[in-house]
């Protein structure tokens, strides 16, 4: 009988320094079976000496067991990540939890909302939508940094206009503060909610990010006409063993790793107030 509580070994393979103290993860496992993982799921990761922590699956790389994860540095164990280099082994356990609610989303206009490192949870999810663009409605991204240094997968389509709209995605991008080479909007990402037509018509909207910017980001779309089962939301928080026995990730009812991350306005309301 396997230990769940057991990590898999797996080894870094590539990575990428998004900001100062967020870096991009190339992670190889070394079974090599096929890595699969849903939208908006996350694993455990052990790095051997300090700890282990949660993060989100952010990219699935072929069928060899590869897969990306962005880490922020700012815990007792994440702040090592400065430390990882290319062949490190490390431990892996999961995925866990449940992924985004897809089939809700099939046939309609689908708004996300992120904020920081809040992109990452729902890049695979970003991903999914553009894969099968024919099956949805509207996508459109909406995320917000600090500043543009903070901004992460400078790289990817989503800061190319002509990329994006060739993807079917109009994305819109803004930071708290700016600097000279910053050509987009300045302001909070709620602010982007008047940048563009976002209707409650046919739609559901997906919200990842800051505590304070989510709270404020899905009063926003209530305000706009959204009911309580048209808004997900996925959860990052503190979620030692993934697998809803620890307790550590309650909020009202629900573990977050284990009911969740992802969750509808509508299950978890009523436990907001002291997350939020």
């Amino acid at each position: 009988m396997e230990n769940a509580f057991m990590p898999d070994l797996a080894k870094i393979k590539d990575i990428k320094d998004e900001t100062s103290d967020i870096r991009t993860l190339t992670i190889a496992m070394e079974n090599q079976k096929p890595f699969e993982a849903k939208p908006g799921q996350f694993v455990e990761m052990t790095l051997f000496g300090y700890g282990e922590f949660p993060v989100s699956v952010s990219s699935i790389l072929g069928s060899n067991g590869s897969f990306q994860v962005t880490v922020q540095q700012k815990g007792k164990a994440t702040n090592q990540v400065k430390n990882l280099t290319i062949g490190t082994t490390i431990g892996i356990r999961g995925p866990f939890g449940k992924g985004f609610f897809l089939e809700a989303m099939e046939g309609k206009d689908v708004y996300i909302v992120t904020g920081g490192i809040g992109l990452a949870a729902v890049w695979l999810l970003i991903g999914a939508l553009v894969e099968k663009r024919e099956n949805y409605g509207k996508l459109k991204l909406l995320h917000g940094a600090r500043t543009p240094d903070d901004m992460i997968y400078k790289e990817s389509f989503v800061f190319n206009k002509n990329q994006a709209k060739k993807r079917g995605v109009e994305a819109l991008l803004t930071v708290d503060s700016s600097d000279k080479g910053w050509q987009g909007n300045v302001g909070l990402v709620t602010e982007l909610f008047n940048k563009t037509e976002i209707s409650d018509d046919n739609a559901v909207a997906v919200v990842c990010g800051p505590s304070v910017m989510m709270k404020f980001a899905s009063q926003e779309l209530i305000d706009k006409g959204f009911e309580d089962g048209q808004l997900m939301l996925s959860m990052e928080r503190r979620m030692q063993c993934g697998m809803g026995v620890c307790g550590h990730c309650m909020i009202g009812d629900k573990r977050v790793c284990l009911d969740g991350p992802i969750f509808y306005y509508s299950e978890i309301k009523d436990g907001l107030d002291k997350v939020f």
